[in-house]
């Protein structure tokens, strides 16, 4: 079994007249954070750690800022994604830790909310899952929300899945599954692959 570390990093400058959304919840607040699409910066900084995690880019591969598709779409599209493109490389997530740094709102009275929306997302227990707030003290960053996230992969044990059929199936069963494992040609190419193109342009 092989482990991969992937570390993400995002932030958003607030923005009035638009809704708050971190970690794929809508926070009550005066003001929303400015983005191309939703402004998640907690959703943004875990897919850029998980999409790190396997050598597949940032979310700008996938959704390049100049795309019109991308205006104002959920963040939770861009996590599905990462998601995809770790089990196409062979791996799961063990575990993840994020950082939210901003002066406002104060998360700690929604971290285990946060908590379940995220392993939710993720598919993953909220055990697995942790949610720690700062703020910006001295930093002049009060106007500004940061988000760090770090994960944890491990390798998936594909030799436990034919033992698993072998012993519930008949042997024409078996080779049935066998047959379209060897035959079939998978798709590798994710929804949104295209050739990495490291913009340094902020996606959101």
């Amino acid at each position: 079994m092989s482990m991969r570390i992937g570390f993400g990093f995002d932030s958003h400058a607030f923005k009035p007249g638009v809704p708050l959304i971190i970690g794929g919840l809508e926070i009550d607040h005066t003001e929303g954070l400015a983005g191309h699409s939703d402004g998640d910066v907690l959703l943004h900084a875990i897919t850029d750690a998980l999409l790190g995690a396997v050598s597949a880019g940032d979310i700008g591969t996938f959704f390049p800022p100049s795309d019109p598709r991308w205006k104002g779409a959920a963040s939770s599209l861009f996590l599905r994604t990462s998601l995809e493109e770790i089990a196409t490389a062979g791996y799961r997530i063990v575990n993840i830790d994020t950082v939210l740094v901003m002066m406002r709102p104060k998360i700690v009275p929604i971290a285990g909310d946060l908590r379940q929306r995220v392993a939710e997302l993720l598919e993953i227990k909220p055990s697995a899952v942790g949610i720690k707030a700062k703020t910006p003290e001295g930093l002049n960053q009060d106007g500004v929300a940061v988000a760090y996230a770090t994960v944890l992969l491990e390798s998936i044990d594909d030799d436990s899945a034919p033992k698993a059929i072998a012993a519930t199936a008949d042997v024409d069963e078996v080779n049935s599954v066998v047959e379209s494992l060897v035959v079939q040609v998978r798709d590798t190419q994710a929804l949104g692959r295209k050739a990495p193109v490291f913009d340094t342009d902020d996606i959101t």
